[in-house]
């Protein structure tokens, strides 16, 4: 009898230990899984930190009213708050039930975004699109997932498809245009409706803006934070009609040469990774008159620099010319000569500063190189516009000979930091 109940004892334990390796390890893969984006996809929170993320001011109506020195104040306010109210914990967002709603740094047009959610009983949230409401998260018996502040349109989900308060739910939505597709754990629940302009009802939706997390006095989760872009790397009919033409596909380094270890091309950007080699990248092809259209996103500290007619394996800031890309905020750079900031002809013309968007969000510039005329627009703001022709300075004209090349490469300029390109695009000036 004594052998049988030892027998079965050690049954029991055998049970036991395969459980719990059998958990450790479905852990484990979730572990590894999470915060990891699907091929093609972007992940907005790196399940560490709030990097990316920045605190709610007001309205995108209110803000358009703002000076850049009163958005500059109240975002700062915002983010303060965002930051006591907001934490990380377990590889998920977290928030306690005060304070306000959390933004992505950056602005989105046409995308489509993956993000799992879970809320406490009687929970309410929703996550708004261009920086209006909302795909509705709640606990009501109509279920999440409607487009809550439709009034003409269907502001209700076509099906209940939440999972019990306290587990993890997903939603998928696709935002083209004015109209919204939202799936809710893999059920249809929104089916290609218009989204109305809460703010502004008499236009249409915004083309662009914030994806915010919407905070309604309940505790939060979320993570899983994934979104793809659509239109990128792509010329718009308009830019097709002005002659533009594409410098990078979106896939690979075609059309390009020099350093392509340490610049690759992945989901869509061109990425630079100093770690897998240093050095330049440069265009196949030669140009001299030109305007040149480019996203950047610029890592904490990054220093780059965009050389146009250059020649290869240069300093193109002298041999050519070097227009800065550089994370205008680090502190270590504080101590810059003026015309080394950000858009800056390097060492010869400084730019405007102040029109760069936070660390982590993407930015837009456009380049016009026609004749000796150089114009650098950031964001819509032009922060430089000046003829090289008079420069007369004999020591700067010395020191860059590149001002009088007529044509050259266009190239990348490393300088050690990583940082991510797109939607690079070129039209050649007669």
């Amino acid at each position: 009898m004594k052998k049988l109940a030892s027998w079965s004892n050690l049954f029991v334990m055998v049970v036991l230990v395969v459980l719990v390796l059998t958990s450790f390890v479905e852990a484990g893969i979730e572990a590894k899984a999470l915060n990891k984006p699907p091929k093609d996809f972007e992940a907005l929170f790196n399940g560490r930190d709030l990097t990316g993320w920045k605190g709610l001011v007001g309205n995108p109506k209110s803000r358009a009213k703002m000076s850049r020195e009163e958005l500059a104040r109240a975002q700062a306010r915002a983010d303060e708050d965002m930051r006591a109210q907001w934490k990380v914990a377990d590889g998920a967002l977290c928030f306690g039930g005060k304070g306000h709603s959390l933004c992505t740094a950056g602005d989105f047009g046409d995308f489509e975004l993956l993000v799992d959610w879970k809320i406490e009983k009687g929970g309410d949230s929703g996550i708004y699109l261009r920086g209006s409401p909302q795909v509705q998260i709640w606990d009501r018996d109509v279920g999440s997932g409607g487009l809550y502040n439709n009034k003409k349109g269907p502001s209700k989900p076509l099906k209940v498809a939440d999972k019990p308060v306290g587990e993890w739910n997903t939603f998928r939505i696709i935002m083209t245009g004015e109209k919204v597709t939202v799936y809710l754990n893999d059920v249809l629940v929104v089916d290609n409706v218009v989204m109305e302009n809460y703010w502004e009802r008499d236009k249409p939706i915004y083309p662009k803006g914030q994806i915010e997390l919407q905070s309604h006095g309940s505790r939060l989760y979320f993570r899983n934070i994934f979104v793809k872009e659509k239109g990128l790397n792509k010329l718009t009919r308009q830019e097709k009609a002005d002659g533009f033409v594409q410098l990078f596909n979106g896939r690979d380094l075609t059309g390009w040469q020099g350093n392509t270890k340490g610049y690759y091309a992945e989901g869509g950007r061109i990425i630079i990774d100093p770690k897998r080699g240093g050095g330049n990248l440069y265009t196949d092809k030669e140009y001299g008159d030109f305007v040149m259209r480019f996203d950047f996103k610029l890592t904490p500290g990054a220093n780059n620099g965009l050389g146009i007619r250059t020649p290869l394996n240069v300093n193109a800031a002298y041999q050519g010319m070097e227009l800065q890309i550089l994370d205008n905020t680090a502190p270590k750079y504080s101590g810059l000569k003026d015309y080394q900031y950000h858009g800056s002809i390097y060492a010869v013309y400084p730019a405007k500063r102040g029109y760069l968007r936070p660390v982590g969000a993407w930015n837009y510039q456009e380049v016009t190189a026609d004749g000796s005329q150089i114009t650098v627009k950031l964001n819509g703001t032009t922060i430089i516009d000046e003829d090289i022709s008079k420069v007369t300075d004999p020591k700067v004209l010395k020191a860059h000979p590149g001002l009088k090349n007529e044509k050259g490469y266009i190239g990348f300029c490393g300088h050690g930091d990583a940082l991510e390109f797109r939607n690079l695009r070129i039209k050649i000036l007669k």
